[in-house]
C-alpha cells in the first residue's frame, strides 16, 4: 500500500522506527476426501521406505550404524534447509511447541538409529516384521500421554500382535539372537513419535515437524559420528545420499496421503513394505524369511489391521456423539 505524498515527505524528513518483523505460521492444507489417491500415496510410500532400509543394511557392511544415520540425517537437513531460512516463503522454524518438536526429533532419532543397529544381525524381513508393532504399542501409550481409553477388545489386538513379536522372535531358544531387542526399541521409539505427533496435530505442521525433526538428528549425530568414524568411499556416500533422499521422500508421501485419507483406510496398503523388504532381501542377501517370521508377520499385521478398524469406529461413534462432520467431508 503506497502512502500519500504529505505522509511520503514526512517520512524522508525524520526516521521513523521499523516494526518488528514477525513470521507467521501458514494453516496446513486443508484436507480432502480421496482414498484411492491416498491409498497410491500410502504405496508409493512403501516403496521408498522399503528401498531405503534395504540400502541401509546393505551399507551396514562397511560403515557403522552412527555413521549411516548422521549420512542420513545430514541429507534429510539438506532437504529440509528452504524451511529453515527466515525470508523464504517456505520458512517453518516458528513452533507454538518447540521443547515437544526437539523430543519428538530425539524419538525420529532413535528409532532410526536402533533400527539400522538391527539391520547389521538380523534378516530384514525379520526386523521390519518386529518394527510394526509400533501401533500397537500407540494403544498403551495413549492411555498414559493422551488420556484415552481403550476397550478390551484393541487390548487384545495388541495381546496378539506382541504374540507374533514373540513368534518372530523366539526368547529362550538357540535362535534368538541378542540384536532383536533394537527393532523392538525402535518401535518402542517410533510409537513415542506418534503420540507426540498426535498431541501436536492441529497446532504444528507437517514441514515444521519435519524441519525440528532433521536439525535434532544432525545435532546430536554430529556429537556422536567421531567417536566411531570409518571413512567412506565415494560408493558408500553415494549409497548414504541415496538412503536420506528416499526416507525422506517416502517420509512426505506419507504426510500427502494422510491428507487425503484416515489412517484407518490407509493402515492396510502400509503393510505391503513388507513384501518389498522381503523380495529385495530374497534378491541381495539371499534371506528367505522361515516359517516362524511369515507366522508372526501375519499375527502383527492380523492385529494391526483390527486395531485400525476399533479406530475408525471409534471416531465414527465420536462424530456421531458430538455431531462435529467428519474432516473428509
Amino acid at each position: 500500500m503506497t502512502p500519500p505524498p504529505a505522509a511520503a515527505a514526512r517520512l524522508d524528513s525524520a526516521p521513523l522506527p521499523l516494526p518488528e518483523k514477525k513470521y507467521s505460521t501458514p494453516e496446513a492444507p486443508a484436507r480432502a476426501d480421496r482414498p484411492f489417491k491416498g491409498i497410491a500415496l500410502i504405496l508409493a510410500s512403501t516403496v521408498f521406505l522399503g528401498i531405503s532400509d534395504v540400502t541401509a543394511k546393505y551399507l551396514s557392511a562397511t560403515l557403522p550404524s552412527i555413521e549411516i544415520a548422521w549420512i542420513r540425517f545430514v541429507v534429510f537437513a539438506l532437504i529440509m534447509t528452504p524451511a529453515m531460512m527466515p525470508g523464504s516463503p517456505l520458512f517453518a522454524l516458528p513452533t507454538k511447541r518447540p521443547g515437544l518438536q526437539l523430543m519428538r526429533g530425539l524419538t525420529v532419532l532413535a528409532s532410526s538409529l536402533f533400527f539400522i543397529s538391527g539391520l547389521r544381525f538380523l534378516p530384514i524381513a525379520e526386523a521390519s516384521a518386529t518394527g510394526f508393532v509400533a501401533p500397537l504399542l500407540v494403544t498403551a501409550l495413549s492411555i498414559v500421554f493422551l488420556n484415552e481409553k481403550v476397550g478390551l477388545r484393541r487390548w487384545i489386538a495388541t495381546a496378539v500382535g506382541l504374540i507374533g513379536v514373540l513368534i518372530i522372535l523366539r526368547p529362550g531358544t538357540g535362535a534368538f539372537h541378542p540384536a532383536a531387542f533394537f527393532p523392538l526399541v525402535s518401535a518402542l521409539a517410533w510409537a513415542c513419535t506418534l503420540i507426540m505427533t498426535r498431541m501436536m496435530s492441529g497446532t504444528e505442521r507437517a514441514v515444521t515437524t519435519m524441519t525440528y525433526s532433521s536439525i535434532a538428528g544432525v545435532i546430536l549425530l554430529s556429537a556422536l559420528v567421531p567417536s566411531v568414524w570409518v571413512t567412506p568411499s565415494w560408493h558408500d556416500i553415494a549409497l548414504g545420499v541415496f538412503i536420506g533422499v528416499a526416507s525422506t521422500a517416502g517420509q512426505w508421501i506419507v504426510v500427502l496421503a494422510f491428507r487425503y485419507a484416515d489412517a484407518s483406510v490407509l493402515a492396510p496398503f502400509s503393510y505391503t513394505q513388507l513384501l518389498w523388504v522381503s523380495s529385495l532381501g530374497f534378491l541381495i542377501f539371499g534371506e528367505v524369511p522361515d516359517v516362524y517370521t511369515v507366522t508372526g508377520a501375519a499375527f502383527i499385521v492380523a492385529s494391526g489391521l483390527y486395531t485400525a478398524h476399533r479406530e475408525r469406529v471409534r471416531r465414527s461413534q465420536l462424530l456421531a456423539v458430538s455431531g462435529e462432520p467428519s474432516p473428509n467431508a
